[in-house]
């Protein structure tokens, strides 16, 4: 449940500002700071630089709540949108729009998903994701990012054919959290992480909650979050799979990284694993000698860009 927030003075503001520096000061206490909604990052001057060079573009970061896990069956019940100019980098320069919007599934949303959720049939009838104001998000956009991409753009791509066309990146997966300190991937926890907090599970808030982590400079990496999750995104992968691989070699298929695909998808039943292009031979040369034994093999491998992964159609 959202919990009100009531309008203060700028002074007293700072006052709260203040006592919550005091606090921190001690050591003892660390204090999150509710998420407000803003329109700038950077300044409109430090815009004007990049501008002037032809590096400002244009991001969308979507979210979508829905009736279950499987995009073919389930349906999508509410999608919020923000759209935000950055440059390749990873700097983050301002808002530019923002959409939510419910849509009623035509069945009973169920049980656990309103408990998770908040949303409620009565609060989905008769609502309809407005189709011209998505393709308008979409258009202009130059990469697409989710915090499930996996999960999110299947679904997305299923209703909306413009997604397929769009270059995808996964702020869940395609930053090494963990090598950045992080115990944990999920949003909320990331969040917490840098001083904040906000009311989850609603997929604007969610979106504008994600931007806030994106801006902000990794302890370790240096950039920016979205600049090393751009970085990544550009890299083209090789998705190996390991078909017909030893059932007794799964578990050192699972240790190095590989996850089952059990064919539900239209593809394969198999394990499989996306290595950088540079390390395809070594990931093979590992396969011939540690899983499969012989050096006749023979095993399917496709090149994976943005514009393909997390799709279905990999």
């Amino acid at each position: 449940m959202t919990t009100p927030v009531r309008p203060r003075s700028p002074r007293a503001r700072a006052e709260l500002e203040a006592m919550a520096r005091k606090l921190e000061a001690t050591g003892d206490y660390r204090i999150l700071r509710r998420i407000a909604p803003r329109e700038w990052f950077s300044t409109a001057g430090e815009k004007g630089e990049f501008q002037r060079r032809g590096e400002v573009r244009n991001g969308l970061i979507l979210d979508v709540e829905t009736t279950g896990l499987d995009h073919k069956k389930d349906r999508i019940i509410e999608l919020g949108m923000i759209a935000f100019e950055f440059e390749p980098g990873g700097t983050v320069f301002r808002v530019t729009g923002a959409y939510s919007g419910f849509q009623d599934p035509g069945q009973p949303i169920p049980p656990e998903i309103t408990k998770l959720t908040g949303i409620t049939d009565e609060m989905v009838a008769g609502q309809a994701i407005d189709p011209v104001e998505v393709a308008g998000f979409a258009d202009a956009a130059s990469v697409v990012i989710a915090h499930n991409a996996g999960f999110d753009r299947k679904f997305v791509e299923h209703v909306w054919e413009i997604f397929r066309m769009k270059a995808w990146a996964c702020s869940q997966t395609g930053i090494d959290w963990a090598a950045e300190g992080a115990e944990g991937t999920k949003l909320g926890y990331l969040l917490g992480k840098a001083g904040l907090f906000h009311d989850g599970h609603r997929a604007t808030e969610d979106c504008r909650a994600l931007l806030e982590v994106l801006a902000r400079p990794l302890p370790v990496a240096g950039c920016t979050a979205l600049g090393a999750l751009l970085a990544g995104a550009r890299q083209a992968t090789m998705r190996i799979r390991a078909e017909g691989s030893p059932f007794d070699m799964k578990d050192a298929l699972k240790a190095r990284g590989y996850r089952w695909n059990d064919g539900s998808d239209g593809q394969p039943k198999a394990w499989w694993r996306d290595v950088p292009e540079p390390e395809l031979e070594a990931e093979m040369a590992f396969l011939r000698t540690e899983i499969y034994r012989r050096q006749d093999l023979d095993l399917p491998v496709r090149r994976v860009t943005a514009f393909d992964r997390y799709s279905d159609r990999v």
